[in-house]
């Protein structure tokens, strides 16, 4: 009998301990749904800004105003909050009407006549997007972007894995540095054919030295398209999309 009672009570202790840690579970998995939909404030330029015009001004004169978006859906590095640190910052470069404000467009001093800033350690490769490859307007210096590529598919020499045809993720989080003639630090125009010229637009990406010859080879070989990344997003590297699963 004693041991039936030290049964039936380590069951009951267990069916608490499950239910206590399934509800504990269903509010922390409602918190941080709610916390990816609370709305956050973002700037957008509704004005073209000049270059070397300070935040403060900016806002004051109506060039870049205040929006809100789902806290997932934030595109990643946006200016989020003008404070008395940044509010002095200057726009390093033209900002165009419509772009998401990038944190990095601001900063202490328009070097319009430097050569384009590439971050230590990596390598600057442009390619020329069409307007919905490239996310319309909303791509501008400073953004992170997803860069997929689609490819046919062929057979690896070698003895390699074939290429399987189809959409992959060639870049999951690469930076923005310029936009045709218009870069965090942009350069003096040296007769640069313009975007209608191009049949698109210029973007230049600042790449490790692993991924540029990526990049070059998907150039030749490939059809490519980007993403604007939001703050908050988790990207499957591994997917294909092909035509056998493009409906799943």
């Amino acid at each position: 009998m004693g041991r039936r009672i030290i049964a039936i009570t380590a069951a009951v202790l267990l069916a608490i301990v499950g239910v206590v840690a399934v509800v504990l579970y269903a509010n922390g998995a409602d918190q941080r749904a709610v916390a990816s939909a609370q709305p956050r404030t973002v700037f957008v330029s509704a004005q073209a800004v000049p270059a070397g015009t300070t935040l403060n001004d900016s806002i004051a004169a109506g060039l870049i105003v205040e929006t809100t978006l789902p806290a997932k859906s934030v595109p990643a590095g946006s200016l989020t909050v003008v404070t008395e640190e940044n509010k002095n910052l200057l726009a390093l470069s033209e900002i165009a009407p419509g772009e998401y404000i990038q944190s990095a467009r601001f900063g202490t001093t328009p070097q319009v006549s430097q050569a384009i800033r590439v971050p230590i350690g990596q390598i600057a490769v442009s390619l020329t997007l069409s307007d919905p490859a490239r996310v319309g307007t909303f791509v501008a210096p400073g953004s992170h972007i997803v860069l997929y590529d689609t490819v046919a598919g062929a057979t690896a020499k070698g003895g390699a894995a074939p290429v399987q045809a189809g959409t992959h993720v060639l870049f999951e989080d690469v930076l923005v540095i310029a936009i045709g003639s218009t870069a965090l630090a942009p350069a003096q125009p040296t007769g640069q054919a313009t975007a209608a010229q191009q049949g698109g637009t210029l973007v230049t990406l600042a790449l490790t030295p692993e991924q540029a010859p990526r990049l070059v080879h998907a150039l030749q070989s490939g059809s490519l398209y980007a993403g604007l990344r939001g703050s908050d997003v988790k990207i499957d590297t591994a997917l294909v999309v092909t035509e056998a699963n493009v409906f799943k």
